[in-house]
């Protein structure tokens, strides 16, 4: 039996990542897993990879309609959610204030914090009572990087919207916690380097500022939030679990 044998899970921005490596450590844990991500070619793949236990919906968390299709589907194959894992989100560096877009902070907290908020609001339907709700932080919220201030903050939104989901949901026993990944080697990551050949050094020069030197596998991130999925932290809400490293408890 796995710790989630007979439960069906969500992960949204499963395409590659810290998603796809959470959807594959859930289904290795017995779970049916249902994937979303907006590229339908990157989604297909990562399906195929998966095996028959994940389900891809082609999804874009920062459209409405495009959430209520995602729920009707879940609903109309009779199934209603255990766990999710509200993961989908886009970075971009260099926005400082002083050249900051409109159109670029609309897009960044379009994805990270509306697409964020409605997934959620819009799963409580078909979520069981007892389950549990992941969300995605960043290391980033915690620390004041030049050029980040947008990013940052919709991770800081989401930190503090996990805190008063926890409260507002516990007398249904839904858990609301946030994992907080540090330097992790994505392709989201590499892909704010200059230039493909530039993306090794960045996400080296990015991991150096952590007590471990290293960066993290998504692996490693998907390991935590399979704990937080799971019944092995069924007494924890509100909560962020920190794997970035040491960055910030160590350096802050």
């Amino acid at each position: 039996m796995g710790q989630l044998t007979d439960k069906t899970a969500l992960v949204t921005g499963a395409s590659s990542g810290i998603g796809l490596a959470a959807a594959e450590r859930f289904i290795a844990e017995g779970a049916r897993v249902y994937i979303t991500g907006r590229r339908k070619d990157v989604l297909d793949t990562a399906a195929r990879d998966l095996g028959d236990q994940a389900i891809p919906i082609q999804n874009d968390v920062s459209d409405l309609d495009d959430l209520d299709g995602l729920f009707d589907r879940i609903a109309a194959d009779g199934h209603r959610l255990d766990v999710v894992f509200a993961n989908a989100g886009v970075g971009e560096a260099n926005q400082p204030l002083d050249s900051l877009k409109p159109l670029a902070f609309d897009n960044t907290f379009g994805i990270n914090v509306r697409g964020t908020v409605f997934t959620v609001q819009k799963a409580l339907p078909l979520l069981n009572d007892g389950g549990s709700i992941v969300l995605t932080g960043s290391s980033s919220a915690h620390r004041g990087t030049a050029g980040f201030g947008v990013y940052s903050a919709t991770k800081a939104a989401i930190r503090q919207f996990g805190r008063v989901w926890a409260a507002e949901l516990a007398p249904r026993g839904l858990r609301v916690n946030t994992v907080v990944p540090g330097t992790t080697d994505t392709p989201g990551l590499r892909g704010l380097a200059e230039n493909s050949e530039r993306s090794g050094g960045f996400v080296n020069e990015l991991a150096s500022g952590t007590p471990l030197r290293r960066a993290a596998d998504p692996s490693e991130i998907a390991n935590a939030v399979l704990f937080l999925a799971s019944d092995q932290s069924s007494f924890i809400t509100g909560s962020e679990l920190f794997v970035d490293g040491g960055e910030v408890q160590v350096y802050p």
